[in-house]
């Protein structure tokens, strides 16, 4: 169990292991999106026709830049630019699902879209919420 522990984030409060949490969550998804297509057609559930082994790849590079950036954060929470890359990142997230799913209409509201708006919304307040705790440590 040390072992496990000595690869966890060393900073205080729970943000940081949420950020490694979701960056490993993401990891997992950038690599189905390599090898499959099935779960990025139940994401774009409305045009799954429309999912294609080329954008699968495309979404699957953007979900482990995404990956990189939030697990660089869990680790690096107290630097302002990485945090606020971070919250970026999470902002682009949730404005991507919630223009599919209300503009574009590719996507309709189950769980593959439901999961990465909560996941994207949470953190960002939480981020906001949290931010002078982390970065007036610095």
């Amino acid at each position: 169990m040390d072992v496990l522990k000595s690869f966890l984030p060393v900073s205080e409060g729970w943000l940081p292991i949420w950020q490694l949490t979701v960056a490993s969550a993401a990891v997992f998804n950038a690599v189905q999106n390599y090898a499959t297509l099935k779960l990025t057609q139940r994401l774009y559930a409305r045009t799954p026709h429309l999912v294609n082994p080329l954008q699968a790849r495309a979404f699957g590079t953007w979900t482990m830049t995404s990956a990189v950036i939030r697990a660089y954060a869990a680790y690096h929470i107290q630097e302002k630019t990485i945090y606020d890359i971070c919250i970026i990142s999470y902002l682009i997230a949730f404005s991507h699902f919630t223009s599919e799913l209300l503009i574009f209409k590719t996507a309709k509201l189950n769980g593959p879209v439901t999961s990465p708006l909560i996941v994207a919304s949470v953190s960002m307040v939480w981020m906001i919420l949290q931010y002078d705790f982390y970065l007036s440590k610095a």
